[in-house]
């Protein structure tokens, strides 16, 4: 099976993602599921939002032209219901929260998901077909 990661992007949100990485250093995204801008992928300086246990760290993408993986991390209560998800990062027209670094340019991310198949599940989840994950 080829390499199944959670976390894809699409190219106007890799273009923006090397802009802003340009801009402000090694990048990484939170979605935590909450009211008003929450459901929205937020986007900061790596470590400049701080996550812990409360927190999974989803995946760590490469992106061409940055040097650095972008770590995308989502609310562990969010995770639960998004876990059967492979999240696609774009970017469209419109103003977003104005703590994520996106916001001065006029634009946001945003996240679209399509179910991962039970073969890709198991892979992104380190389990077998019918089997739970380690540590279940």
């Amino acid at each position: 099976m080829e390499d199944v990661s959670r976390i894809t992007f699409t190219p106007a949100a890799e273009r923006l993602v090397r802009r802003l990485t340009d801009a402000h250093g090694p990048l990484m995204f939170h979605q935590s599921g909450g009211c008003c801008d929450g459901s929205a992928p937020m986007c900061y300086p790596r470590g400049e939002f701080r996550t812990g246990a409360a927190d999974v760290l989803l995946g760590t993408p490469r992106i061409e032209g940055v040097a650095e993986p972008v770590e995308f991390w989502m609310s562990a209560v969010q995770f639960e219901r998004w876990r059967h998800t492979r999240l696609t990062i774009d970017v469209v027209p419109g103003r977003g929260s104005g703590f994520s670094l996106e916001a001065p340019e006029g634009v946001r991310f945003l996240v679209r998901s399509d179910l991962l198949t039970g073969a890709e599940r198991c892979s992104v989840d380190g389990t077998t077909a019918g089997g739970a994950a380690p540590g279940r």
